[in-house]
């Protein structure tokens, strides 16, 4: 069941859906929304056994602050047994991620209901 986002701060938005917590990032993800922004992702990603998605949809602008983001979380959540996903579309985005490796570790999916239909077929939820 999906759930309305609700706005943590004016760059991110949480929501439940089917069973995965979607954390929706939004406008210039820079140092200063880093520093906004990784608190709730270390409350988010220190729950055992997490589903998470991190979804850049509305993501405009997103530097080395928001990839060490993606990184510190990737890494929170595989230590506590969870999964973790991408939604990533843009195209400046996607060529950090190319660049730096990350794709391999985190492979960036098109849609929500993408990543959401990859982590259910992956753990037999189907």
């Amino acid at each position: 069941m999906r759930q309305e986002p609700t706005p943590v701060t004016r760059h991110l938005r949480v929501h439940e859906d089917r069973g995965h917590t979607v954390v929706e990032f939004r406008g210039e993800i820079d140092i200063a929304a880093a520093a906004e922004i990784a608190p709730l992702l270390d409350a988010v990603s220190a729950r055992p056994g997490i589903r998470l998605v991190l979804d850049l949809g509305a993501v405009e602008f997103f530097d080395c602050s928001g990839l060490r983001l993606v990184y510190r979380t990737r890494s929170r959540v595989l230590e506590r047994g969870g999964q973790l996903a991408l939604v990533c579309t843009h195209p400046l985005t996607l060529r950090v991620f190319r660049v730096t490796g990350l794709t391999r570790l985190l492979p960036p999916h098109p849609t929500l209901d993408a990543a959401l239909e990859q982590s259910e077929a992956a753990s037999g939820s189907l």
